[in-house]
């Protein structure tokens, strides 16, 4: 039913329940499974030297921290026999990434993690599972802590 599932990972608990959903619908259905971390190379916001400075450092942290979180993501998938690959997404939405994603590698799944934020924290943080749900033309599973 699915050949091609989208699974965007942010190496929170949440992000490895979704891995966890997407290694039993991959083995089920015999999917392949594109493993992706968004980074927005804007978030950091200085200026003059500072910026650059700081900018640099955010970004090396960014790529760290993606490295990671697709390492453990893959190597659960591939220990499960899962056809899988990764990469890092610069997007300077996080929404926008995954979609663009999921449509130039022709997925027709994307499972994501959600924190549940509600309220005030939903209003102040955002959600970006919100906003692929709003904005996608395909099939979302939302895994929730």
């Amino acid at each position: 039913m699915f050949k091609h599932i989208l699974l965007p990972v942010d190496g929170s608990s949440t992000s490895l329940m979704a891995v966890d959903k997407v290694r039993g619908l991959a083995q089920a259905f015999k999917s392949t499974v594109t493993v992706i971390y968004v980074i927005d190379p804007y978030a950091f916001s200085g200026v003059g030297a500072d910026f650059s400075y700081g900018q640099a450092q955010y970004l090396g942290a960014a790529t760290a921290e993606a490295n990671e979180a697709l390492t453990a993501a893959t190597q659960r998938l591939e220990a499960a026999g899962v056809m899988v690959s990764a990469s890092i997404i610069e997007s300077h939405a996080i929404y926008r990434g995954i979609l663009e994603t999921a449509s130039s590698v022709g997925a027709d799944l994307i499972v994501m993690g959600s924190h549940g934020r509600r309220g005030l924290e939903k209003l102040v943080l955002g959600s970006v599972a919100a906003q692929v749900l709003t904005h996608a033309n395909l099939p979302i599973l939302v895994v929730r802590d």
